[in-house]
């Protein structure tokens, strides 16, 4: 994708905007519960949008949306990526990875779309997506590598958070922040008089 391009910064911006709300979410939990949410949520959503955007870089190229029980996404979840240069890593492994078990001829797998396949003893099944071309073998691009490396990291982000706004409904529910408890009390206050 074109550093320039549009669809780039729309999905610059809303990995920034997730962590932006996230943190600003954190800071107003002290004095707002109802403000935490609202923080929260827009992380959540943005994190979604973020979500989509590597879904349609994905269809638009061609290229496959692997299973989450992908053999390449379940060591890519065993490595426990931290930081960037980790993923950048995992990509380099895996691509060598592939290189190395084609040259032995284990798993060079033949396109057939739509379908799991699985060509000899030792090879790896893979789901191929309808907009992939047909090739010989098809091994996984870098990119394809990359893409659902952040697909895979998204899911669990976005799940941890529907965990996360799930507990703060509930404590905004039971509880309220600050802002709603003064509320409260001035509400009693006026109230009595």
């Amino acid at each position: 994708m074109a550093k320039r391009s549009r669809t780039h910064d729309q999905m610059v911006q809303a990995a920034r905007s997730g962590v932006q709300n996230i943190a600003e979410g954190s800071q107003a939990s002290g004095t707002s519960k109802k403000m935490e949410l609202k923080l929260t949520n827009v992380a959540r959503a943005s994190l979604e949008e973020l979500r989509l955007d590597y879904e349609d870089f994905l269809r638009q190229r061609g290229l496959p949306l692997l299973e989450p029980e992908h053999p390449a996404l379940k060591r890519f979840k065993e490595k426990r990526c931290a930081k960037l240069d980790d993923v950048r890593r995992w990509v380099k492994e895996e691509t060598e990875r592939q290189k190395a078990v084609g040259e032995h001829g284990l798993s060079r797998l033949p396109t057939d779309k739509a379908q799991n396949i699985q060509s000899g003893p030792g090879s790896v099944p893979v789901r191929v997506s309808q907009c992939q071309s047909t090739t010989p073998f098809s091994p996984l691009s870098p990119e394809t590598l990359a893409a659902n490396a952040a697909l895979s990291l998204l899911n669990l982000a976005c799940h941890l958070l529907d965990r996360q706004l799930a507990a703060q409904a509930k404590a905004f529910i039971q509880e309220g922040g600050f802002t709603e408890r003064l509320h409260r009390v001035r509400s009693r206050q006026r109230s009595s008089k």
